[in-house]
């Protein structure tokens, strides 16, 4: 499969929010609620301004469009979050539509955002297929756990980490 990745802007705000919203329907039907998903569309107008925002800093915003210019992907990453943080560079996020699995979008996607070195993720508990995925890109669990907030049904979570190679 053919793609183009570029920094978003704060005019990509709209198609990102849909196009999550999309994502984590694919990805999260056996994690969350029927409710959760349709707060979530209910939601649509307010998150899209909240983006527009965010899309609008220098940090990697990284869109991913196929051959017919749809975009089927997204990570951003920036400084860690957290007092603790394991590593100074945090993938906060990456989506990518079910029809891009297996093609290396997922890891074109994390390579634009945080390049081959050190940094850290969250993943969701019970899903084996990202903690494959992040795996195969060097990063391991370091033991942090964590819950998130009751909007995301108190989800559990874990933290991986990539390290400096020697």
């Amino acid at each position: 499969m053919d793609f183009r990745l570029r920094q978003a802007t704060p005019e990509d705000a709209e198609a990102v929010v849909l196009m999550q919203t999309l994502a984590h329907e694919e990805c999260y039907p056996h994690l969350l609620s029927a409710d959760f998903f349709e707060r979530r569309r209910a939601t649509i107008p307010e998150r899209v301004a909240r983006r527009r925002a965010f899309l609008a800093r220098d940090e990697p915003r990284i869109l991913a469009f196929d051959a017919e210019n749809q975009l089927v992907g997204y990570a951003d990453a920036g400084p860690g979050r957290e007092d603790d943080a394991p590593e100074a560079l945090e993938l906060y996020s990456i989506y990518t539509l079910r029809r891009t699995y297996g093609t290396g979008l997922g890891a074109a996607l994390v390579s634009a955002a945080v390049g081959s070195g050190p940094a850290y993720v969250w993943v969701l508990e019970n899903n084996p297929r990202a903690l494959a995925f992040y795996r195969k890109l060097g990063f391991q669990p370091d033991g942090k756990r964590n819950t998130l907030p009751p909007e995301w049904e108190a989800l559990p979570e874990f933290r991986l980490v990539r390290r400096a190679q020697p």
